[in-house]
């Protein structure tokens, strides 16, 4: 089972909290002006507590990130954490977002951390604040930017001179977007996370120090610094001086806050991540967690007065390409697009019966009368003209790169997508095509006609190609299902294929290379014709009236073989025919126009496409016999 990172506030002097949340017997603020209190008075108090002006005070937080939530929809979910009873928000910072090509930075928009800081505090929730610069989270390559891979002599996640100068300069950017919001400053964020579960990782406290260090001479560290792992890890992964957080799941509640008490026996105790949730994978059936537990170990947590964090408060979605992957060296399997998570507040902003059944002990359990949780609007269906305009990929490729031998998407400078690797072939009998190293699945063509698949997970290595009397042209379309985000794996996994090709035991050189990193789907040359094969197809989503807000929906995926879909120009997200995830989520806010244009890429395309809107997700279990 994979772990993510964790946190937890305990020992040293931590800012303090709203007034309003304290306990039962405490002051209390009028819920209708929620007001941060200045930098100080919150301790490691007896019994595992912290203290907050000399009185018991509890941490309840949530985990949100901000990418995975449409920006118009950050301050609702904010709103429904405090009606939930929760007074802190927790999210991990994504250097890929930030930063997508060396000195290349970006806050705008979706990427705003500045703009979701500040609502969080103007919705009186303070903010714990995980900057990695690793951040797991089950995001492509662990949050860290795709093109600290084209180097390959840095080690990543190490004490690589090359790799912390990356990091310092990534820091030093964040720092000017962050100080200003460091509860010293007047701000919401209480404490600032070192890492991310390294010890999970590895056991470098060299490297923990540069990162601390970094943290602090970037204004983001103000002595509110804490490290994170489990309890197999704690001290592998922790300084000395710090304080340690602790993550479990269900039904693990005891013995995780009794390792973490003979850790820190001094500090205050809290439940870094505690995983009210799971996440899916491509190929695996829909994760569901119950809740009769979860309502236990809360329940125990509030008698206490331990600190918490619910992982995830909201899952939402991993949009576009930015899905990760568990792996290993040997072993490889992608995550969804959706990040449901199975949490309270469901991937579109619902209120899940665990949202209230939790909802309801922290309530009885301060004696506070919690607001009303903002409505949520029912999701609607859309019509959508059918597909009919469609573009062949072979008839949409860019100028090709000439290579000895095949390169990495990353080599190429390339992201994300997908990337094609063309040989001619001289005349031939039946021969076996051996590639050890497809990064994550390649369809096999010859002369344009597909001939068979690889797929990393399930460690195909090779396919049959059928005798030729003449030349022909083979033809290796392989797609990036989402870099490693967890173990030392992540360290080389480059994308595209990662080793030689061989054909009967014999190395093939000399390639034409196209990258397709899918940037602009839109400038294809579409036709008003069937498309067969590797095809895109374009069509308009209609919305009856602009008189009203644009409404969330879905759009059901299930008649797609293996893909993505657009929208509006956005990347949206991955289809693929094996599930469990059969539809994409589409908030309302990225529909503004009366018409709004969609496509998708389907990499067995068979003449049209059947995308429609639909009001609800759809899970479905298939196996992987396709």
């Amino acid at each position: 089972m994979i772990t993510r990172a964790t946190f937890v506030l305990a020992l040293l002097f931590v800012p303090a909290l709203l007034l309003a949340w304290l306990p039962a017997g405490s002051a209390q603020v009028p819920s209708s002006a929620p007001q941060l209190l200045p930098a100080e008075g919150l301790l490691a108090g007896p019994d595992g507590q912290f203290l907050l002006h000399g009185a018991p005070f509890q941490v309840r937080a949530g985990e949100m990130h901000y990418p995975r939530v449409a920006r118009a929809d950050w301050r609702d979910r904010m709103k429904k954490m405090k009606a939930m009873g929760l007074n802190t928000l927790t999210t991990y910072v994504f250097w890929d977002l930030h930063e997508p090509s060396p000195g290349v930075f970006d806050f705008a928009g979706q990427n705003d951390l500045g703009e979701y800081l500040r609502e969080a505090k103007e919705e009186g929730l303070y903010v714990i604040l995980r900057p990695g610069p690793y951040v797991c989270a089950e995001w492509d390559f662990g949050g860290f930017p795709w093109w600290l891979l084209k180097d390959r002599t840095m080690e990543i996640r190490g004490s690589d001179p090359a790799y912390l100068a990356a990091v310092n300069a990534w820091f030093s950017r964040l720092g000017r977007v962050v100080h200003p919001f460091m509860l010293s400053q007047g701000g919401p964020v209480l404490a600032v996370q070192v890492e991310n579960e390294y010890g999970a990782f590895g056991e470098d406290h060299a490297y923990m120090q540069a990162i601390r260090s970094a943290l602090a001479a970037n204004g983001m560290g103000d002595g509110y610094l804490y490290t994170a792992d489990n309890p197999p890890y704690f001290s592998k992964g922790s300084l000395p001086d710090l304080p340690i957080a602790v993550n479990f799941a269900p039904g693990k509640t005891e013995s995780s806050f009794a390792a973490l008490a003979a850790a820190r026996p001094k500090g205050a105790l809290m439940a870094g991540e505690y995983w009210d949730g799971w996440f899916d994978h491509w190929g695996d059936v829909h994760q569901h967690r119950p809740a009769e537990q979860q309502e236990k170990d809360l329940q125990w947590m509030m008698d206490r007065g331990y600190s918490f964090n619910l992982y995830m408060i909201e899952g939402g979605t991993s949009f576009g390409w930015m899905n990760g992957a568990s792996g290993t060296a040997t072993e490889y399997q992608a995550d969804t697009t959706s990040y449901d998570y199975d949490a309270a507040i469901n991937e579109r902003g619902e209120l899940t019966p665990k949202y209230f059944a939790l909802r309801s002990i922290i309530a009885k359990s301060t004696g506070t009368q919690l607001p009303e949780p903002p409505k949520v609007e029912d999701a609607v269906r859309y019509p959508i003209e059918p597909w009919v305009a469609s573009a062949s990929l072979w008839e949409n490729l860019p100028p090709p790169l000439y290579a000895k031998t095949p390169p990495a998407m990353e080599d190429v400078d390339q992201a994300y997508g997908y990337i094609l690797y063309e040989k001619r072939l001289r005349p031939h009998g039946a021969s076996a095509l051996r590639i050890d190293g497809v990064h994550d699945y390649a369809v096999i063509f010859v002369d344009h006609q597909r001939i068979g698949t690889m797929d990393r997970h399930l460690k195909q290595t090779t396919v049959m190609l059928p005798a030729a009397a003449g030349e022909s042209e083979l033809e290796i379309l392989v797609e990036n299902s989402g870099r490693i985000n967890y173990t030392a794996a992540l360290r080389n996994d480059r994308k595209g294929i990662v080793s030689a090709v061989l054909l009967d035991g014999n190395e093939l050189q000399d390639w034409e290379v196209y990258s397709l990193p899918m940037l602009h789907p839109e400038a294809m040359k579409y036709r008003q014709t069937p498309c067969f094969g590797p095809c895109f197809f374009k069509t308009t989503l209609r919305r009856p009236s602009l008189d009203q807000p644009g409404r969330d929906t879905y759009l059901n995926t299930t008649e797609m073989s293996k893909g993505f879909v657009w929208i509006a120009g956005r990347p949206l997200g991955r289809a693929w025919e094996i599930g469990p995830q059969g539809t994409l989520y589409v908030p309302g806010s990225w529909l503004p126009s009366r018409e709004t244009e969609i496509e998708a890429f389907d990499l067995d395309a068979n003449g049209t496409l059947d995308v429609q809107s639909v009001a609800h997700p759809i899970y479905f279990e298939t196996g992987r016999s396709k």
